[in-house]
């Protein structure tokens, strides 16, 4: 083996052992960056509120009295003050500890508790029309009633099905199938039909001159018999040619009669095309 390969099988050789380090028999505590991590740091630093546990959660000093009330079946209308405020106060003092800021609006409703407490605490004065006085009490008892019907009807109200929480919108295409109507037939195209037939009658010449008398309502009832029993009928079917232009002249009029009597219906497949003929009503 010459020197040049030598070297370059040493240069190789170091590669290797830079991108394969030799492996540490040890349990890596951690990954940093991809990194294996055998021992924690020395000045490594975790905050004490990096983990916070609550076991229960309340939206405020109402919603804690009344979780304490009810959890021990106290009657709402005739509270034990003495244990309440107590519970209470241990929960104010574990908030505290952690969450000054929260603290403060359970702190005035703590100080409330205390201040009905005391005054249980003292003789029972009557007002002065011979009554009674208030229970200390009552407002308190009031506010938690009402906070409890809200309560209770804001879980109904959360009770229901809810867009995107419990049901999703269903977006379905469905193809509509639309009747086919044709289009209608313009008075000029009519004028265009009719003159090609007048055009072809014209071709047949006769010679003879007599005098013919022709009924329109006549050529009515002849036009209907040539529509019964057929769906449709091309409209220069309708005209005989070959007796003459007087003849088609009266047909043409019997069938304007006959569509204004909505007798007859004139159809049009699209712009252009051939014109068809057909009764309106399909007789029994």
């Amino acid at each position: 083996m010459s020197e040049l390969e030598n070297e370059a099988l040493r240069n190789d050789e170091a590669m290797l052992a830079t991108s394969h380090p030799e492996v540490i028999d040890t349990v890596a505590v951690a990954r940093l960056y991809g990194e294996p991590l055998f021992k924690l740091p020395q000045d490594l630093y975790i905050p004490p509120e990096a983990l916070e546990v609550f076991l229960e959660a309340f939206e405020g000093p109402l919603d804690l009295l009344l979780y304490l009330i009810r959890k021990q079946n106290f009657n709402i209308l005739d509270i034990p003050m003495a244990d309440v405020t107590n519970q209470y106060l241990l929960y104010v003092e574990q908030i505290r500890n952690t969450n000054l800021e929260l603290a403060a609006e359970y702190l005035l409703m703590a100080a409330m508790l205390i201040e009905i407490k005391s005054r249980m605490l003292l003789p029972v004065k009557q007002s002065d029309d011979g009554q009674e006085a208030e229970d200390p009490r009552a407002e308190l008892v009031r506010r938690l009633l009402e906070y409890e019907r809200i309560k209770l009807a804001a879980a109904r109200l959360d009770e229901l099905p809810q867009l995107g929480r419990d049901f999703l919108k269903a977006h379905v295409y469905v193809e509509q199938s639309m009747e086919v109507r044709f289009p209608d037939v313009s008075v000029d195209e009519l004028r265009q039909a009719w003159a090609d037939v007048l055009k072809r009658a014209k071709l047949v010449q006769k010679h003879t001159i007599t005098r013919e008398e022709l009924s329109v309502r006549e050529h009515m009832s002849m036009v209907l018999r040539t529509l019964q029993g057929r769906r449709f009928v091309a409209f220069e079917e309708l005209f005989d040619t070959a007796r003459g232009v007087g003849v088609v002249v009266v047909t043409f009029i019997a069938l304007l009669e006959l569509a204004r009597e909505m007798l007859v219906e004139v159809t049009q497949a699209q712009a252009y095309a051939p014109i068809y003929v057909r009764l309106a009503y399909q007789p029994n």
